[in-house]
């Protein structure tokens, strides 16, 4: 009986001990609704090669790290395919990589262009395309230059409208414009299978001509199966000219042009976003500014990346429109073919920097559309479906300023492309000097731009942040309001971190504008116990800085000091020019470390001359001379601007 006893003993302890084991297996095991702990990382989200040595900021600050996802383990959470079995459905290859799983998959059949080389694509024009007016003014984006008894009038129409209006509206809104393509673009053939296309045109108090040019220019030259409603969001201009006549005028298209109006002014970024809403007919949505023409064949090339996969937003090559004379030429910088790749630097300002080789290597022809870090944000193609997946515009950016940042770092991280595409131009007109702007509305509040880019970096850029603040330390304490929704959105989509960001995609942009050191100083620089302060003019790449009224607004007049000894603005240093003038000029990390900055005793001194930086009040002059104690114009003091 004993024996018994002990041998069910040790039987249960057996059975128990087995049955343990197999709970603490099934746990450590990953379940068809858990991410799996053990899957093998994606080796192409690390850093390759010495990559990460250009990521090393002066001083080892801050500490950037990200959570890096696995898409493997997420797909399988959602039901979705799992990486190891490409090899059993190799068509999906593409599909798999593209296809982020908080999206809707891509379903739209078409083929990629395919270039013949000698056989006119299939998208170009058979026939030179008809003038506005036969010789007429500005046809052929020729200059039109008018005489000197309109002056006076040119000038109004600047200083209201921000481009030559009597110019303009003297040339035909049909006019012809030069073929500025490559000439490799004439001979790519499109899968007609394109997605049609709303194009939203969003307008506040624009002039009458370059309006309705843009209008024209879109219907011209787009084929008509694939226009499907052209939308003007009014965002509620009071210009005559925009009531009645604008609305008489595009009844003669029978309901292709669409005229909604905001009843408040929204400012450019949320009406862009009521024009999504309002735009129901089209599968891709194309935004263009109020003042642009389209180019020739300028719609396939633009829409066909976006019809192959619905998470790809591209971006047409924007030339240049002179706003006086109404000539149109590409923009210059780029590479050897005029090709760039959307950038910043490190206080958010929009720049452009040349097409890597690292991209032109992804490419076999010249023309192929390119990856690019960023948009400069006025004119873009989106499938309309997947915008409203991204969340169009986050809600809380007002007016203009950083809603390009923000939606190219939303499709980067969360899953989408965004590409340049060379063969696909529009030309947009820029502003004049003189012209008067349009002031956001009284219920906007101060530093509406300076609160968007906190709240984009605040979302997206992580640890990388910390570099913002200090190339924009007045923006330390702004009050940014509520991001907890942008929060949510990342985290639910699985969004990727802003280092993998920085090291897969906008790897180049360091090279161009370095990680910024950590600021000693930082504020205006007022000459001590007086009421001037150093201010930029605007100067850059060259210019020389000035003495002016100090008005504690920021923008011209902050400067920081960094521990790397450089006197800053932006991305621009001050350093000695001729004459021992002192000039403010584009730098790199370590160019122009050449200042000390004695705070106890109110002094800057020139490091390579050993002398002092000194001024006239008089004379509005910044200067370096012989340090003298006794000399009161070589007294200083840095205050901090606060941004409200």
């Amino acid at each position: 009986m004993r024996l018994k006893v002990g041998f069910l003993l040790r039987s249960l302890l057996v059975i128990g001990t087995f049955l343990a084991l197999v709970v603490l297996w099934s746990s450590l095991s990953p379940k068809p609704n858990d991410e799996n702990p053990f899957e093998r990382r994606d080796d192409g989200a690390l850093p390759k090669g010495d990559l990460a040595d250009q990521f090393k900021p002066v001083v080892p600050w801050p500490r950037v790290e990200g959570v890096e996802v696995d898409l493997n383990s997420i797909r399988q959470k959602h039901g979705g395919v799992n990486l190891q079995d490409q090899e059993q459905q190799p068509n999906q290859k593409q599909v798999i990589q593209q296809q982020y799983v908080t999206f809707r998959p891509h379903t739209h059949a078409y083929n990629s262009p395919v270039l013949k080389k000698g056989i006119l694509g299939n998208f170009e024009p058979k026939e030179p395309e008809p003038p506005g007016v036969p010789n007429g003014p500005g046809e052929g984006a020729k200059p039109f230059v008018l005489g000197p008894e309109y002056k006076d009038s040119v000038q109004a129409s600047i200083k209201e409208f921000g481009f030559n209006m009597v110019a303009s509206d003297m040339i035909s809104l049909d006019r012809t414009i030069s073929d500025i393509r490559h000439e490799e673009c004439k001979y790519w053939h499109y899968d007609d299978r394109l997605l049609t296309s709303s194009v939203i045109i969003v307008f506040h108090n624009e002039g009458w001509s370059t309006l309705m040019r843009t209008v024209h220019s879109v219907i011209k030259r787009t084929p008509r199966r694939y226009l499907a409603e052209i939308v003007l969001i009014d965002d509620f201009s009071n210009k005559v000219h925009l009531k009645e006549r604008l609305e008489e005028y595009i009844k003669q298209w029978n309901g292709l042009v669409k005229l909604f109006r905001n009843d408040k002014r929204e400012g450019l970024i949320q009406a862009r976003s009521i024009g999504a809403k309002k735009a129901t007919t089209g599968q891709v949505l194309i935004y263009l500014d109020a003042h642009c023409e389209v180019g020739i064949n300028w719609y396939a090339p633009l829409v066909g990346p976006i019809s192959k996969d619905r998470t790809v937003c591209t971006v047409p090559l924007i030339d240049y429109i002179d706003g006086n004379e109404y000539t149109m030429e590409p923009q210059q910088g780029g590479d050897e073919d005029g090709l760039a790749r959307g950038a910043w630097d490190w206080s958010l300002l929009w720049k452009r920097v040349p097409l890597s080789q690292k991209e032109k290597a992804k490419r076999k022809y010249t023309t192929e559309p390119y990856r690019s870090p960023a948009m400069a944000g006025g004119l873009f193609a989106i499938e309309r479906d997947f915008f409203f997946e991204l969340g169009l515009y986050d809600p809380g950016l007002q007016i203009w300023g950083g809603e390009n940042f923000e939606i190219s770092y939303k499709i980067w991280q969360c899953g989408g492309q965004l590409l340049f595409v060379p063969c696909s131009r529009v030309g947009h007109i820029y502003r004049l000097q003189g012209w008067q702007g349009n002031p956001p509305p009284a219920h906007v509040g101060s530093s509406p731009t300076l609160k968007n880019y906190v709240r984009v970096v605040e979302v997206w850029w992580d640890d990388y942040k910390d570099y913002f603040y200090a190339s924009r330390p007045e923006t330390l304490t702004l009050a940014y309001g509520d991001i907890s929704e942008l929060k949510r959105f990342r985290e639910e989509h699985r969004c990727k971190s802003f280092k993998w960001f920085m090291e897969e995609i906008a790897y180049d942009i360091p090279v161009h504008y370095p990680l910024p050191p950590k600021n000693v100083e930082w504020g205006e620089i007022r000459g001590f116990e007086t009421s001037y302060c150093i201010d930029s003019m605007g100067h850059t790449n060259g210019g020389n800085v000035e003495i002016g009224p100090c008005h504690r607004m920021g923008g011209n007049q902050l400067f920081r000091i960094n521990e790397a000894n450089q006197l800053m603005q932006y991305d621009q240093c001050l350093t000695r020019g001729e004459n021992s003038a002192v000039i403010i000029t584009h730098c790199e990390r370590n160019q122009h470390t050449e200042w000390n900055y004695f705070k106890d005793l109110h002094r800057f001194t020139h490091v390579p001359t050993g002398k002092c930086l000194d001024r006239s009040d008089l004379l509005h002059k910044v200067f370096i001379s012989d340090c003298d104690v006794s000399k009161s114009t070589q007294k200083w003091e840095m205050n901090n601007i606060v941004a409200v």
